[in-house]
Parts: structure tokens; sequence; C-alpha cells
């Protein structure tokens, strides 16, 4: 085949020589192009830490055995995640689906059969399993696991997942409130334990220039971070209507973006992301944080408790400090990005695969547009089965949990208007995610509305965060 570009990236997370990778065209592997394929192993694995483990130390290594999998949350994401993970690797089968919502596991499955055949779909109307219990009989049938519920039960379900010692990716955020993160970190440590593979869906960290800038930063080409800004500023996303059939539970569960307990606010769900890339290219989770929000556009019955804008100032040990915002308006700027400034020079990225470095005074570092570039939701995927299949380990639990918590963080101060520090918030007592006994269609979810059927929003000033 021709050889149509090369690509230098430098990389001294596992050399200090230049890292040359070669692209090549029309070579399919598991429905990825070479080119691809070759792009996403090899830089993606800069980002991690691959434990080199010997083979016989992982819970579960295959070889050219088949892994079972299984999927629970069964919507877009939980569907596009199981596609994933399919591509990713010629041999997996999916063998078990999990939601709440039947209708949602046939949807999925109608969704994959498109595309996969019955030597790779396993599922039958005996493996599929709906209801608040259903996590458990879908993840006991499987060698891995994909977490992709709405975020609240996740830190419950990953519980379980690491319990029966399954392989796990698990989408973010990983809780919505500080009880649930700290649960997500202990569990953490017992993957940790028992070597099991656990990738969180923070995709910016399997992303080419992401990493690429991760390096000049390590390289100290633009110095020390002090200053920055992030963003996750859109029109918003979609609303589910109440149907006159619902009852409490089921309506908000379908509606599950506008309530705390299960969305835990666009801040925690959406600008996760955003906020995960300023605690990783400043290598610290920060201090404190003090901000403002509110609710001035999207503030009808539908749009539950959560606000439509927020901007946090978070402060972290070594002094650089992080301005955040993100916002639900339309017809308002629309910006999805990063910008940091260094004592040297500035640099910014951006989810579109743009990113430029540059040195005071104006020239050049470093400049990415990869038109090209792989889908770093396959790439965490590819690595994924690639780590099983080797015997060796991804621990991204922990550091998911702590983006998730900076943005609680940011969350807990916006709708208090206070400032609070890391130690506050982690310890926070307040919970928004009930027991597991306090769950199902009979139940009544932790926020209803009042006669009006208007739901309560906090108000900075009155509303307590820890």
């Amino acid at each position: 085949m021709k050889i149509v570009i090369w690509t230098k990236l430098m990389t001294k997370l596992r050399t200090k020589k230049p890292l040359y990778i070669m692209h090549k065209d029309d070579i399919s592997i598991n429905g990825i192009s070479r080119r691809n394929f070759v792009r996403g192993t090899s830089m993606a694995a800069g980002a991690i830490v691959l434990g080199s483990l010997p083979v016989s130390a992982s819970a579960f290594v295959a070889g050219n055995e088949t892994l079972k999998l299984a999927v629970v949350g069964c919507g877009g994401r939980g569907t596009g995640a199981v596609n994933q993970a399919l591509t990713a690797d010629s041999d997996v089968q999916l063998v078990a689906m999990a939601d709440a919502f039947r209708d949602q596991i046939d949807k999925s499955l109608e969704n994959l059969s498109k595309k996969y055949g019955n030597d790779r779909l396993k599922v039958t109307e005996e493996t599929k399993f709906d209801g608040f219990d259903a996590y458990k009989k879908a993840i006991d049938m499987a060698d891995v696991v994909i977490l992709a519920t709405t975020p609240g039960f996740r830190p419950q379900h990953f519980k379980y997942a690491v319990e029966q010692g399954k392989h796990i990716f698990m989408e973010k955020p990983v809780a919505t409130d500080a009880y649930g993160i700290r649960s997500v970190l202990e569990t953490a440590k017992l993957a940790k334990s028992k070597n099991l593979n656990v990738v969180v869906g923070l995709q910016r960290h399997y992303q080419i220039n992401y990493i690429s800038v991760y390096q000049h930063i390590k390289n100290d080409d633009i110095g020390k971070i002090v200053s920055g800004q992030v963003y996750w500023n859109s029109s918003g996303v979609w609303v589910r209507k109440r149907r006159p059939d619902q009852n409490e539970m089921q309506y908000q569960m379908r509606n599950w973006y506008y309530f705390t307990w299960l969305c835990g606010d666009h801040i925690v769900e959406q600008h996760i992301h955003n906020i995960d890339v300023a605690n990783w290219f400043i290598g610290e989770y920060p201090s404190t944080a003090q901000g403002m929000g509110g609710r001035e556009v999207r503030n009808g019955k539908d749009h539950g408790q959560i606000f439509d804008h927020h901007f946090v100032e978070f402060t972290y040990p070594g002094g650089a400090i992080i301005s955040s915002q993100c916002r639900h308006q339309g017809d308002t700027m629309s910006r999805v990005s990063e910008a940091f400034q260094g004592t040297k020079g500035t640099v910014y990225t951006d989810s579109g695969n743009h990113s430029v470095l540059k040195k005071y005074g104006g020239s050049t570092i470093y400049k990415h547009r990869g038109e090209e570039d792989p889908n770093p939701y396959q790439v965490e995927h590819i690595e994924l089965f690639k780590s099983i299949r080797s015997g060796n380990v991804i621990s991204d639990a922990e550091n998911g949990a702590k983006s998730t918590m900076t943005a609680i963080m940011g969350r807990m101060a916006t709708y208090s208007g206070k400032q609070l520090t890391w130690e506050e918030a982690i310890n926070s007592p307040i919970r928004y995610m009930p027991d597991e006994t306090d769950l199902g269609w009979d139940k009544n979810p932790p926020v209803i509305p009042d006669d009006n059927g208007n739901y309560p929003v906090p108000v900075p000033g009155q509303f307590l965060a820890v």
C-alpha cells in the first residue's frame, strides 16, 4: 500500500526519542483503518498508566479466547460503547444487556443488529434484564462490562462489577455526589488489588492532540501553568416531556438530565471533560472553588432542578487559577475548548483535534490539526481490550473520581455561592443518590414537585453545600 503521510510525535512517557507512526490507507482491522488503529494504539498508551504485570497476575487474560461482554445502560452512549467494543476486538461477544427500561434494551439491540450478526450478538430474551436490579444479572454473565447508565447509579454498579472480578469501561461522570465519589475511590483500590482494567470515558486522555500537548507541557515548553480558561458553552441538550401514563419515578428516569441526583447537573455531566483537562495538564486537583450560576433561559417544569449556566474559579495547590464556564443557552457563543497560560507561553486545545502552543512573543512551538486522527471514543476500547489480552492493567478510576469530584465541587460552589475547600467538598455528608433499597418503580424519587409542578432549585446564599 502507498504510504500517504508520516506524522512525527514526541513522547517522553516511554522513550525520550521521537516516535514515528506510519499511516496506510485501505487496510482494515476490525472495521478500523490500519492508519487509525496504529495511531490510536500507539499514542493512547502515552496518556494512561499501563502496569507491566506478568500475564498470570491479570484477573482475566484471554489470549485468543472469546471475551463475553455485558452492557448496563442501553441508551445512545451505551449502544455506542458496545459498537466500539465489538469493533476494537474481533473476538468479543455481547451476551447480556441491562437497563431500567425494557424498550431501551430492545431499541439498542435492534440498532446493533444492523451491523453485527448472530456470531457477535449472543443476547437472547433470557439475557435481557430490565429494572433497578437488572445490572447484577448482566454483570454476572460477562468478562467485561460497560457501565453507561445515568451517572447517579455508577458507584453501585462499579462496586458490584469489581467485586465480581470484571474488567470495566465506565462512562463519565462516575458519581453525582461526594458520597458516591468516596465509594468509587474505595472501589478503585479494590480494582487495583484485583488487577482489573478500568477505563473511564474521559476520552481526551486517548486523543492525539491532547496527548501531544501534554508531552510539551511535561517538557516545560510553556513553563509552569499559572492560569487557564475551560469552556463548555452550547445551546443545551434534549428535553423529554412528561407523559400522562408516567409516575414520578418513571418521568424523572426518562428525563434524567434535569435532576441532580441522576445527572449531577451539566457542569458535572458535560463540563467534566474540560475540567479534567485542567487537572491533567496542571498535574493537581483544586484546593478551593468559588463561583456563581443560575437559571435564566432553561427554567421550565421539564427543566427539573439544574442550572443553565455555571462560572467557577478553581485555585490549585501550586497557585494556578482556572476559570471554568459552562452554559446551556440558545443563540449564545458556542465554545468547547481549553486555554492555558504558562510562565513561558500559552496553549489552546479543543475536542476537534486542534492544538496550538506558542511562546510569548508569537513563535509557534507546536500546531496540530488532526482531521484524520482516530476517534478517541474508539481508541479507549482498543486500549482496554489490548490491555486485557496482554495481561496489563489500565487504572483510570481514581482520576475519573477526582475529576468528577472537581466538577461536583464546582457545582457546590455555584449552588451555594460559597467558597469551598477540597476537604470540605469531598467529605460532605449531603447525599443525592438514594440507597438501592429506596429505588423502584413504586418508590418516590428523592425530589418531588410542589403543587404547581415545580421542583426545588438551589438558591445561592440559602443552599447548603456541605
